[in-house]
């Protein structure tokens, strides 16, 4: 799980030019009991409940998990469970917060642009529509997590690989609001798709499958075998090839080394990462990460 992280960006002419660009970025673990919004945000980004606030940009908000509430100008006040993404628009007032015993773990990426612009104003979403219920999604939650990294990797033309990203994620959203809309919800898929965002939002620590599945809630015989009949393969193994997966990703994004790319995805010992890291991928971490920077 990602430490509480946020950055404001600025903009140059050339983000400009290039007809979307990132403005602000950020993830939250807010506890229960704990003062909403954390700290040492910008003054023009306050937000407290009484007031609200108006912000000069384009927003997605993304609940991972708990709980709250959210309002604006164009949505009356509704609550806001896990798996619910809002979007914030340029001028519109607003106004969110977790619930007081819950909390919630929120994601957000602020955008504006040209190019933005025409995907948002009614082309790509009706302003009437503020809240999609996307449900638990670990390849919204993936997205999220590949803009943080690209900001604190810093590259050279970074700006425009973050608009990359987030248009990508804001096809994601769009699709899967769709396919919510046009099927109807088997129960076990559903107890599925969450127990996938559990195993994803816990990739880099160990896990127990039995507690996750008393979540659900479901017996853990019957939560394997249903498991391994939607994703053809076990809870265990899934999470496993998840962390192998990260691992790849901070191979070739990041400078980390391989005892510390082992360290984040939650290998207890390098030899045992780089086991089952070549296992998978027919080399060793090290020859993949030479192989990609050719």
């Amino acid at each position: 799980m990602p430490e509480n992280y946020f950055k404001y960006l600025q903009v140059s002419e050339v983000e400009e030019r290039w007809g979307m660009y990132i403005t602000a970025l950020g993830y939250s673990k807010i506890e229960s009991n704990q003062n909403y919004p954390i700290e040492n945000h910008p003054p023009t980004h306050y937000l407290t409940w009484n007031r609200g606030r108006i912000l000069n940009d384009f927003y997605i908000v993304y609940i991972s998990k708990g709980k709250g509430q959210y309002g604006s100008s164009l949505t009356p006040s509704t609550k806001v469970t896990e798996g619910t993404c809002f979007f914030l628009y340029p001028g519109i007032w607003h106004r969110y917060k977790p619930d007081i015993k819950s909390g919630w773990e929120e994601y957000w990426v602020g955008f504006n642009g040209s190019y933005a612009k025409d995907l948002m104003n009614g082309v790509f979403l009706d302003h009437n529509k503020s809240l999609l219920n996307i449900g638990l999604s670990k390849e919204v939650i993936k997205l999220f997590t590949n803009l943080i990294d690209v900001v604190k990797q810093g590259y050279v033309g970074y700006p425009q690989q973050l608009a990359g990203i987030t248009v990508q994620l804001l096809g994601h959203i769009h699709c899967f609001s769709q396919y919510l809309i046009s099927h109807n919800n088997d129960p076990k898929q559903n107890l599925i798709d969450k127990a996938r965002f559990l195993i994803q939002e816990s990739f880099d620590n160990v896990l127990d499958m039995e507690k996750l599945a008393s979540q659900l809630p479901m017996g853990y015989s019957s939560f394997r075998k249903v498991f391994k009949e939607f994703t053809g393969e076990s809870p265990n193994q899934y999470h496993i090839n998840l962390r192998l997966e990260r691992a790849k990703q901070l191979l070739e994004m990041t400078l980390l080394n391989i005892s510390e790319i082992a360290f984040q995805t939650g290998f207890e010992t390098v030899s045992y990462f780089s086991k089952l890291f070549k296992e998978k991928n027919g080399v060793s971490p090290k020859a993949y990460r030479e192989a990609m920077s050719l």
